[in-house]
């Protein structure tokens, strides 16, 4: 096959509209179709067609990325990002195209939000349709691929991965030609490639966009992987909860079996790879390696001690590379340009870029990429559009604007990183350093209305939940650090609970079997280490300084002084 070939498959599919006529691009991913843009499109569909516009048309593309703002329309070639569309805005919509945009609708074409981002991962997201594998192959897909089988070995693969520096982007950080490497070398008559696509995190949700919007990239990424490492056979491994992401996979597997890139021969060579859909049950847990194989395998997902590794003793005992999804969709970046060129982006030993879902009290709520070493204050102030004004204490006190107390990175095995280190180029040495993690990519926000003893009684209450059982450290300790925050937040609680809280932080951190329990401390720990006076006055002067605990608990006497009596009240 040639990649004249790719583009004889790829005729007839418009992903840019032809000169003279335009397109509405209307979100069809999770977060815009729980806001009804399913109707919206309809609604446009039928405007069109009744005013006889043949010189539009209306497609469902991927995620447009600022998820607070939809359901999102853009319209090309103009790239004006049309925010809250409703079917009632329809007729304004239509007769707005080649002209202004309807009042109140429009988003600034030089918004930071949009303009401060490089999109690898996110570079087609909102532009194709991603039930239409035509559109992926017009934009450059399965070039990769194509280049990969005809003039690479599976050795000089690895060796583009490994310059590229890229890091597995599921949290660890491990660096991925490394564990190629390792699976590769590893003995055994078959392997394995798994994606694992059980993105758990409370406020993370990039997995589940980029297999929305884009599931080709993440095939593609996976078969590039299957024939560097001498694998036939992967998996791919999603939470059930995600019925679109899994599916537009499916749809997306039968297209790519059909057009001769999954199956036997792909790309008319030797190579064959299948894949199949795991659906897991919602357990946290099975997001560890060991855990989410014997899930697969059909067993109860228990961590497992290691070694060995799945690396060298994976699905049924075979070697096995695991990978979650954005690691993957970043392979057909580096099969098609190079690992050089991949290099060039980022800081120090964090090369490429990072998909982040941005969360929690920020104007611009949703999905970014950005550079690694792109500091915390750009993505916050700038492209995040600063903090969310609170309402309600504008109408008590005139405050306007809140002020930042902390982002929460990493879910329940992060921490919270306050204003301090706002200039902090967000990389994975960094994050370290500052106690958190860089995780799959959940970012919170938080201002001077959250209180972090209930940030970390939340995260707490979470780990204990999601605790498989299996070792005592993770199973009780995190009951009984819980029961202590539930003490400091109800204003029962001594400095003898907050020695014996950070006793069992240590405890449990290095006792237990598996990176729930191990990491399940960390937002306590940070949140000591940042914020204890916020601690030393639930403990000390039965208070809760930014009002959260008192609300559901203190006495108002115990607050007085702290806030007007209207919140109080």
């Amino acid at each position: 096959m040639r990649r004249e070939d790719l583009y004889r498959m790829a005729e007839g599919a418009q992903v840019e509209p032809p000169a003279g006529e335009h397109q509405l691009r209307v979100c069809t991913a999770a977060s815009c179709l729980s806001s009804h843009s399913d109707a919206v499109k309809d609604a446009l569909e039928v405007e069109l067609k009744a005013r006889g516009r043949h010189d539009c048309k209306v497609k469902g593309v991927g995620c447009l990325g600022l998820c607070s703002a939809g359901p999102l329309v853009q319209v090309a070639p103009e790239g004006v990002m049309l925010q809250g569309v409703t079917p009632a805005d329809a007729r304004a919509v239509v007769e707005s195209i080649g002209g202004l945009a309807p009042e109140g609708l429009s988003l600034p074409s030089d918004m930071p939000f949009f303009t401060r981002q490089k999109k690898v991962v996110l570079e087609n997201s909102g532009r194709i349709d991603p039930e239409n594998i035509q559109e992926y192959i017009a934009v450059g897909g399965y070039v990769g691929l194509l280049r990969t089988l005809n003039t690479r070995l599976p050795a000089g693969v690895i060796e583009e991965i490994v310059k590229s520096g890229l890091r597995g982007r599921g949290g660890a950080g491990y660096p991925t030609g490394l564990k190629w490497s390792t699976v590769a070398k590893a003995t055994g008559e078959r392997r394995y490639v798994v994606c694992n696509a059980d993105e758990g995190d409370p406020g993370a949700y990039m997995d589940r966009s980029v297999l929305e919007s884009d599931p080709h990239r993440v095939i593609e990424g996976m078969t590039i992987a299957a024939y560097a490492v001498g694998a036939q056979e992967g998996y791919l491994y999603v939470r059930a909860e995600y019925p679109l992401a899994v599916q537009r996979l499916k749809t997306a597997i039968r297209q790519a079996e059909r057009y001769g890139f999954l199956g036997s021969q792909i790309c008319e060579t030797p190579f064959a790879f299948t894949l199949q859909i795991r659906l897991g049950a919602g357990a946290f847990v099975c997001g560890e390696e060991t855990a989410l194989l014997a899930s697969i395998e059909g067993r109860r997902g228990i961590p497992q001690p290691r070694p060995p590794y799945p690396a060298e003793h994976g699905l049924w005992g075979y070697p096995t590379l695991i990978n979650n999804v954005e690691t993957f969709a970043n392979i057909p970046e580096i099969a098609r340009h190079g690992g050089d060129l991949f290099a060039q982006v980022g800081l120090g030993r964090s090369r490429g870029t990072k998909v982040f879902a941005l969360a929690g009290r920020i104007r611009n709520g949703g999905l970014i990429e950005v550079p690694m070493g792109t500091s915390l204050r750009e993505i916050i102030f700038e492209i995040g559009g600063g903090l969310q004004p609170d309402d309600a204490l504008a109408a008590i006190d005139g405050t306007v604007e809140p002020t930042f107390k902390a982002a929460q990175t990493g879910g329940p095995s992060g921490g919270c990183i306050p204003e301090q280190f706002l200039d902090m180029p967000v990389d994975y040495e960094s994050l370290a350093q500052a106690g958190s993690i860089m995780g799959s990519g959940g970012l919170i926000i938080m201002d001077s209305t959250s209180c972090v003893v209930d940030v970390a009684k939340y995260f707490m209450d979470f780990c204990r939940t999601e605790s498989c059982g299996t070792c005592i450290p993770c199973r009780v300790g995190t009951m009984q650090m819980h029961e202590l925050l539930e003490r400091i937040s109800n204003f029962e609680a001594t400095e003898d609970d907050l020695t014996k809280l950070e006793g069992l932080c240590d405890l449990v951190a290095n006792t237990s079997l598996c990176g729930l329990g191990q990491a399940s401390p960390n937002p306590i720990l940070s949140t000591l280490k940042y914020f204890r006076e916020e601690y030393l006055a639930h403990v000390l002067e039965r208070r809760c300084p930014a009002g959260v605990c008192g609300r559901n608990h203190a006495d108002p006497a115990m607050l007085e002084g702290v806030y007007p009596q209207e919140v109080l009240a």
